[in-house]
């Protein structure tokens, strides 16, 4: 039996419980600490799983610290005492490396490091896993299973967290922004947000449907839509015009710049 303790349930920590419950794990080995009597009773309602005390939740054999990074040291300071030798503390505060968190929390528990993304919590979600030492294969392949029940999840050296996040974890904003420009777009072009907004949607599912399902890459499904000189010619015309690319890579370094200075 391998107990879980979720320490924060949030909209990431309620992503990854429905993950845990997925992948197979007993709600009766899962537990949760939440600050916030309304939220704990919705999760615990909602998923079936009972809020204890900080201090009983931190005694499990996985514990996932779902915590703002700002809020991780003196989250690992306060449970330190309370962590079972043999244990493996997961985090997925962003920026915050595997050595600061064991500089903490010690050496008798291992430190695993997450970047989870929002869609986790449809089962779509992009995570990438880094371990530390003293991690053993068996808390590895749990913590990459429930991952995995939620979406995809990919291991990675952890010098490579910050280009993670820089893709899949802030990702799903920048498709979010622009889906937000498409729609302003098509209402200037005379269509209702509502409209606009239903054909947007619809139509960026779908090509992300086709991305998934069909086997090609976004080149080669880019360049089949994209006739000489037509209306989609002249529309990337004006993208690689305007630098997307290099507007979109400028983005990511930022984003995974930022990640290294919360460290």
């Amino acid at each position: 039996m391998t107990t879980v303790g979720i320490i924060g349930a949030g909209n990431m920590g309620e992503a990854l419980l429905a993950g845990l419950i997925l992948a197979g794990t007993p709600t009766g080995d899962v537990s949760f600490a939440q600050r916030s009597d309304e939220r704990a009773s919705y999760i615990s309602q909602r998923y079936g799983v009972a809020r204890k005390s900080l201090s009983e939740v931190a005694g499990a054999d996985v514990v996932i610290l779902c915590v703002k990074p700002k809020d991780i040291a003196l989250m690992c300071e306060e449970i330190k005492s309370d962590l079972k030798p043999g244990a493996v503390v997961v985090s997925v505060a962003a920026g915050k490396t595997i050595e600061g968190i064991q500089s903490i929390v010690g050496q008798k528990v291992a430190v695993i490091r997450v970047m989870p993304n929002t869609p986790t919590f449809i089962g779509k979600g992009a995570a990438g896993i880094s371990s530390g030492v003293g991690v053993t294969e068996e808390q590895l392949s749990f913590v990459k299973k429930f991952l995995s029940a939620s979406g995809i999840a990919v291991e990675v050296p952890e010098e490579l967290q910050a280009a993670i996040t820089a893709t899949s974890g802030s990702g799903p904003a920048y498709f979010f922004a622009f889906v937000e420009a498409m729609v302003e777009g098509a209402k200037k072009l005379g269509l209702s947000e509502e409209v606009a907004t239903e054909l947007v949607t619809q139509t960026i599912a779908g090509a992300a449907g086709m991305l998934e399902s069909s086997g090609k890459s976004a080149k080669e499904l880019r360049e089949n839509v994209t006739s000489p000189n037509g209306t989609t010619f002249a529309a990337l015309a004006t993208f690689e015009k305007m630098g997307l690319t290099q507007m979109v890579q400028a983005a990511m370094e930022a984003s995974a710049k930022r990640s290294q200075e919360l460290a």
